[in-house]
């Protein structure tokens, strides 16, 4: 195999790092013509390498990104290619970076039906659409923290090494993935998620599934989120969810 130079790498890298830039301006116009942002709003994001990270801009439409208006930071936050300011939101891209190695793409939107239950203070963690517990579990409610400071990541940090999806209460929505296409997929599943609940509680409330449905269904994940996932409501009474919950209670008290 032929030696590769420096000058051979960092081709390759301003190569994929091309690519990447279009990548993000292509996802910013699908978030924008989907109505998950207007204006400004939201940001994205993708992991370069274990010291580089590609960010959307401040100030800048995301449905009208070019390649250019994106910066490259390391993993302080500090601007080393690019002009302006990254985005406000960047703190919390560096939460996902730093604590989850794996994440290699940040999206973070507001889509209007899920952030409407973000600002009710509502999560979406009901077992009703097996899509959404086998690919994402459950949908936690971070506490509140002033946009782009770290009180918001006060309140992301102890869920962020567990969920894929957060809802940002009185803000919107985050999402991760091992690239920028599931990171989005996965906003797309959190908003069509929030629709399908609030068509079923006009309707007189949702369909919860069984414990064991659940179960099953639950078996299909990775394992890293099987041991994270905690059921809070299922079909069965009350009096059959504490029969479950008894036994471990008895246990942890001896």
């Amino acid at each position: 195999m032929a030696r590769q130079f420096p000058a051979d790498c960092l081709a390759a890298e301003l190569k994929a790092e091309r690519q990447y830039r279009r990548l993000i301006c292509r996802v910013g116009r699908w978030m924008y013509s989907s109505g998950h942002v207007v204006a400004n709003e939201g940001n994205l994001s993708v992991r370069l390498d274990e010291h580089r990270i590609l960010v959307t801009p401040s100030g800048k439409c995301k449905g009208r990104l070019v390649l250019d208006d994106l910066l490259v930071t390391d993993l302080n936050g500090e601007v080393v290619r690019g002009e302006g300011q990254p985005s406000s939101e960047l703190l919390m891209h560096l939460l996902y970076y730093r604590s989850r190695p794996e994440v290699r793409a940040i999206c973070h939107a507001h889509p209007p039906t899920a952030t409407g239950f973000a600002a009710a203070g509502r999560a979406l963690e009901e077992p009703v659409l097996p899509e959404v517990i086998v690919g994402l579990g459950k949908i936690p409610l971070a506490s509140y923290g002033t946009p782009g400071t770290w009180e918001l990541c006060v309140g992301l940090e102890p869920l962020v090494r567990t969920y894929d999806a957060v809802l940002l209460e009185n803000h919107g929505v985050v999402t991760c993935g091992p690239d920028l296409g599931t990171a989005y997929q996965r906003m797309e599943t959190v908003e069509q998620f929030a629709r399908v609940m609030l068509t079923a509680e006009l309707l007189g409330g949702p369909h919860l599934l069984s414990r064991a449905e659940v179960q099953r269904l639950f078996a299909a994940r990775h394992p890293r989120s099987r041991k994270s996932f905690v059921l809070p409501l299922t079909a069965e009474p009350a009096s059959v969810q504490l029969a479950h919950i008894s036994p471990q209670l008895e246990s942890a008290a001896k």
